[in-house]
This record gives C-alpha cells, structure tokens and sequence, in this order.
C-alpha cells in the first residue's frame, strides 16, 4: 500500500453505507415490482377484469422507491468521487436521473393502463378499444426498461461509476473490472435487442448482462459491510502516518 493512501473518516464510511444501502434499494425494489406486474405484462387482456389494479399499484410504489434510489446512489457518492473527476461524477449522476425518469414513464404507462379500466371497463363496446390501449402501453413499459435499466444502468453503474473506482481506489480493482467489463456487455446486449439482433428475454443477453448485475450487487454489500478502502482521495489520515504514529505510541509507552 502506497504511503500517500488516506484511510476513511467516519463521515465517509458513512457516506460509503449510505450508498450501499441505496444501492442495495435498487435490487429489494426492481425484482418484487416484475412479481407484481405479472399479471399483466403476460396478458394485457387482464385490463378488463382490473383484478390486478392493487397488485399493479404496489409493483408502481415499488419502481417509483426503484427510481429514487438509483439518483440517491449517484447523488450520495458526488461529494466524494467529484475529486475523482467532476464532468465523470455529474455524468454518473445524470445517467441515474435519466434512468430513473424512463422507469417513471414506464409506472405511468401501467398506471394508465388501470385508469381505462376504471373510465371505460362499464362503457359497452370499449372492450377491444381497451386491450388494443392496454397492449400498447404494456409495451411501452417494456421498452422503458431497454432504455433505463439497460442502456442507462451499463453507461452509468457499469462505465462511469466503474471508471470512478478504478481511479479512486475506493474498492479492490478486481471487484471493479466486472464494472467496466460489464458495462459494455450490458450496452452490446441492449444495442442488439435495439437492432432486432435477438430477443431481450433470450439467452445471449442475459448472459451478457450477467457481469453488470454481479458488479452491482458487489458494490452493495461491500460497501455495507466494509466501506471504503484506503483511497489517495480520502480526506482521513495517510496509511504511512497512521503507522508511524502507532510505532511512536509503542516506544514512548513505559
């Protein structure tokens, strides 16, 4: 370890659970919300029996808590990685809040789906005008999440915050090359559902996506559970002269 590495204060281990937690938000929240959409992403015919209105709205509150908590993330780690790069760190930042405003679209666009229901579901005739409308904005969702959490979350999580850490130190480079590896997979994987080149539930992208999903998970719970490592951006005392100090204490002590 090289001398000029500064340990962590405690408001910077702090800062570092903070964002781990609200990273950890981004999986506890994004994975029950497709749970409750289920019933009608796989058949928007369902608009007309609006059974699913209360499950479809607990799956909206949970991908509207998704997309606060992926600006938290960004927003959380700025005052820290801005000594890193501030272009880099505000771009990390606006690639989460572009991310989190093509989730909210794709809340309101199943949200819409329940408001026809309760506008048009007793109107006689409007059946198929409401499978047609509920289809089109099933897919609509769908294709927020090729935009947001694909292209959005590879640029974001896996470029940017990958080339952040790397730069910092702030977590064992090992752990981050599945950021900055993964990252462009999980960009290739969208481009080629973009282009028609496969299917975006097909076996290729999933695997391709694999090593984003790994990095993310990784940053949550090592941030959790040990914070930041030793960093040449960190505000705390240098590792050399934590050492030196600690070796003088031992001599003078009777």
């Amino acid at each position: 370890m090289t001398p000029d590495m500064h340990l962590p204060t405690r408001s910077e281990q702090r800062t570092a659970r903070i964002m781990g937690a609200w990273f950890l938000g981004t999986f506890l929240f994004s994975i029950p919300a497709f749970f409750f959409y289920e019933p009608i992403l796989n058949q928007a015919d369902n608009v007309l029996a609006g059974a699913a209105a209360t499950t479809i709205g607990i799956g909206a509150l949970l991908e509207i808590l998704l997309a606060i908590s992926g600006i938290a993330t960004a927003v959380v780690i700025y005052p820290v990685v801005k000594r890193v790069s501030h272009s880099v760190a505000l771009s990390y930042i606006a690639a989460r809040t572009v991310e989190s405003v093509l989730i909210l679209i794709g809340v309101l666009s199943l949200m819409a789906v329940v408001a026809l229901h309760q506008d048009l579901a007793a109107t006689a005739g409007t059946e198929g005008y409401l499978i047609d409308v509920g289809y089109g904005l099933v897919t609509l969702h769908e294709q927020t999440r090729l935009l947001g959490p694909q292209f959005c979350a590879g640029l974001g999580n896996g470029v940017l915050l990958g080339y952040l850490m790397w730069r910092s130190r702030l977590l064992p480079r090992p752990m981050v090359m599945f950021g900055l590896i993964g990252g462009p997979l999980a960009l290739m994987a969208g481009v080629g559902v973009l282009l028609g080149a496969w299917d975006k539930d097909a076996g290729l992208p999933v695997v391709l996506t694999a090593p984003e999903v790994i990095w993310e998970l990784s940053v949550s719970l090592w941030l959790l559970i040990k914070g930041f490592r030793p960093s040449p951006i960190l505000t705390g005392p240098t590792v050399g002269h934590t050492e030196e100090h600690v070796e003088s204490e031992t001599v003078q002590r009777p």
